[in-house]
């Protein structure tokens, strides 16, 4: 791929499409009535997933675009899981007290900033509020600088199966310039106890992109991290948004690499990854090759949500805490951001929703495309379209984005069939952006493409 289309392409400001429509869709004329309307028939769709975002963390990365605050006291982090527990009776309520649980999966933020105790009651809880499939899997992302040995515990006592833990570099003069200082032996330390514990899924996360960043530096963090064997890695791009993140003003942007740098540090990081066993899956991640996740993108099986690639199959995900988004078959619900506005609204008794949308029979077309472009580099559109009221013709013409990407050599058509082109598939966002029909409506700043 030429350096030309790698600043073309890579230097767009694109959406990650872990969901369709994106969150700049959404609006404030969905709310709590809609949610609970949309409760009332969840147990009716089959199992479901369990989102828990608790937006705490002791210290602020700076590179982040999570919804969090730092605290370095626990009564903050105890009034914030009272009333999410109050969420939970609220949301169990309006369910109708049937929902069978499949995945939970504690987001942050730091979740495991709770006290052992606290996240034991949590999955007391859940498990009081909502019924759990037999096997049903938990899943907990870790700071390994905080995490102690009594939490541990009480991850491995309590169902937890997976743990994603945040690694982003090993380099020190990187960790420097993000705020974030984090040794191996740290990280080391945390997956021996985690696997002692009985937790058999360890993922690792990854950051290119950021500021003082090198290839050498890349393809070394990713040496010592296979050293521990995590069974999944995610490796994203660092999102520089500092007009929506303003602590990501203290980033030196002249330090940061330009999008052919970008895409030369992605491409070190996925050839020492494959070199060392990992199989390539979809656009930022990769596993072993008998990992669950490696085995559904082989058989096609492989979803795409919020949390990235994933087997999770549910076609419903609650979620709870302040700035959570729910996916129901009727379209999304999203929690009000502000610690205060979502405590005042659970404290009235009242499901704390700021903003939804409504799903089109388009939309659902659309994101069904869009998923298959993200998960697999290709997709059929008759076979999506058959049988949906919409055919292939309106979706291609007058497409002038995807006309141009396929001028471009970025992806090809035959017939129905669109391929993401090999050495392209980096900017699979793009591909996926041709079939988006509300990008650019919003005026919503993104991140780079690759």
């Amino acid at each position: 791929m030429s350096d030309c289309l790698v600043a073309k392409y890579g230097n767009a400001r694109l959406p990650r499409y872990t969901s369709y429509p994106t969150a700049p869709a959404f609006s404030v004329t969905v709310g709590p009535d809609e949610y609970a309307r949309g409760l009332a028939d969840a147990g009716k769709a089959g199992p479901v997933s369990v989102y828990l975002h608790v937006p705490f963390c002791r210290s602020m990365c700076w590179y982040c675009g999570c919804h969090t605050s730092i605290t370095r006291q626990d009564g903050p982090v105890r009034e914030y899981l009272d009333v999410m527990s109050q969420e939970i009776e609220l949301v169990s309520f309006a369910a109708g007290n049937d929902v069978l649980v499949k995945n939970v999966h504690f987001g942050g933020g730091t979740p495991t900033i709770m006290r052992p105790q606290e996240f034991a009651a949590m999955m007391a809880k859940l498990r009081s509020a909502f019924r759990f499939e037999a096997g049903a899997s938990i899943a907990v992302e870790i700071d390994p600088r905080t995490l102690a040995a009594p939490m541990i515990e009480a991850l491995g006592e309590h169902g937890v199966d997976r743990a994603s833990l945040g690694v982003q570099s090993f380099d020190p003069i990187v960790q420097d310039a993000i705020n974030r200082m984090q040794s191996f032996e740290q990280t080391e330390t945390a997956v021996a106890g985690l696997r002692s514990a009985g937790i058999a899924g360890i993922n690792f996360d990854l950051i290119y992109g950021l500021p003082k960043q090198t290839v050498q530096s890349c393809v070394e963090t990713v040496r010592l991290a296979v050293q521990l064997r995590p069974e999944r890695f995610a490796v994203f791009g660092y999102a520089h948004i500092p007009a929506f993140k303003k602590h990501q003003r203290l980033i030196d942007e002249a330090s940061l690499p330009d999008a052919k740098q970008r895409n030369e540090q992605a491409e070190a990081i996925a050839k020492e990854l494959v070199k060392a066993g990992y199989e390539r899956i979809g656009l930022d991640h990769f596993a072993l090759p008998d990992d669950q996740l490696a085995v559904a993108a082989r058989n096609g099986r492989m979803r795409r949500n919020f949390q990235g690639y994933t087997t999770d199959d549910c076609d419903t995900l609650i979620g709870l805490g302040a700035s959570a988004i729910g996916r129901l078959p009727m379209g999304y619900i999203q929690n009000h951001v502000p610690l205060g506005l979502y405590q005042e609204r659970v404290a009235s008794g009242i499901l704390p929703t700021a903003k939804g949308y409504l799903l089109t029979e388009e939309d659902k077309l659309r994101a069904k495309i869009i998923e298959r472009l993200m998960c697999d580099f290709e997709v059929d559109l008759g076979q999506l379209c058959k049988g949906s009221g919409f055919d292939t013709e309106f979706l291609i013409e007058r497409n002038d984005r995807f006309g141009e990407l396929v001028a471009d050599g970025v992806a090809t058509i035959s017939g129905d069939r669109i391929v993401v082109s090999q050495d392209a598939r980096f900017m699979v966002r793009a591909v996926a952006a041709a079939f988006d029909a509300y990008l650019g409506s919003h005026g919503r700043t993104h991140s780079r493409a690759a």
